[in-house]
């Protein structure tokens, strides 16, 4: 099912759509320039990837009607691994879409609109950009994983079509535990929720859940507070690698984990002006400004590069997977 990029002879200005596709269920935003938005949120049927798509087409059919000036460009949120071919590499919660070509299935459901798409970390840090004014900003997001993305003059970094900033995949600590990408040590490994929370369990001599770890954490009891104190250093480890590198202007922490946790934010920056050195002060950090909406503002925020940007658009497009 495909759908025009705008009505014939309407006279509604286009919007950007973003949409952020998730392994239970996607989100679709489109704005209209003037301040006018519409949102869907819809759950995957679970019938494979084929039943995936049709349900994807019909709700943006759907939104479509609300918004009939069409869609000038459209940005994607996508969580899985895609490779140089545009085809899905690994998807740990839709293994069903594994093979599944990108490009095609977008320019199916969109002919004749500019469609990108990235990391959902990307993303992120684009909204984080978009949202604070800040061009160069770092953004890493602590929940089930770990997530990351940079941006640098306003843009992401490395670039459209060529891949993502994989912060979780740095490795922080050689003898740590193993990572699901194959690696130890990864600070997905060591500072993701489930990771902490594993740490809290051992420090605590007993299993504990993420709200008893968040009331232990604002009591100060030790276990907790030395359990939540690994995490943000590590994450701080890592933030001073980039910072040596790429010298953000600002470090976003955001993803429900993190966010759950006061005090979270503030111990990541303890821990970042700790690694400073002469010369090099640690960037400012701050919770994230848009909570659980972040990589769909920043899809829609890429829809916005991509109609600004036709020409990387059709690049893209045109580029010759390496063989």
């Amino acid at each position: 099912m495909s759908l025009p990029s705008s009505a014939a002879g309407s006279r509604e200005p286009a919007a950007w759509l973003g949409m952020d596709i998730g392994g239970t269920k996607v989100a679709l935003r489109a704005e209209i320039p003037g301040g006018r938005a519409r949102e869907r949120v819809v759950r995957w049927p679970g019938r494979g990837a084929a039943g995936d798509l049709a349900r994807l087409a019909a709700e943006v059919a759907l939104l479509h009607r609300e918004v009939p000036g069409g869609f000038a460009a459209v940005g994607v949120a996508l969580p899985a691994t895609v490779g140089p071919d545009d085809r899905v590499v690994v998807w740990p919660s839709r293994p069903e879409w594994v093979g599944l070509d990108v490009r095609c299935a977008m320019a199916e459901l969109f002919p004749d609109t500019p469609v990108g798409w990235a990391d959902d970390g990307d993303l992120a840090a684009l909204a984080e950009a978009e949202a604070t004014g800040c061009a160069d900003v770092l953004y890493v997001g602590v929940g089930t994983g770990v997530g990351g993305g940079l941006t640098c003059g306003g843009g992401p970094v490395p670039g459209l079509g060529r891949g993502s900033f994989e912060l979780g995949h740095v490795v922080t600590d050689p003898d740590g535990p193993p990572c699901r990408c194959g690696r130890r040590g990864c600070l997905q490994s060591t500072a993701s929720g489930p990771a902490t929370l594993a740490r809290a369990g051992r420090l605590h001599g007993a299993d504990v859940t993420y709200r008893q770890l968040r009331e232990a954490f604002a009591h100060q009891e030790q276990w907790a507070v030395r359990a939540v104190d690994r995490t943000c250093h590590r994450i701080a480890l890592a933030v001073t690698g980039v910072r040596e590198l790429m010298h953000p202007q600002l470090v976003v922490v955001g993803g429900g984990f993190a966010a759950g946790l006061p005090g979270f934010v503030d111990l990541v920056a303890h821990h970042l002006h700790a690694l400073a050195r002469p010369g090099v002060p640690a960037p400012p950090v701050r919770a994230s400004c848009r909570g659980g909406l972040t990589s769909l503002y920043g899809a829609v925020a890429l829809a916005r590069v991509l109609e600004r940007e036709p020409a990387r658009t059709a690049a893209l497009a045109r580029r010759v997977p390496p063989g």
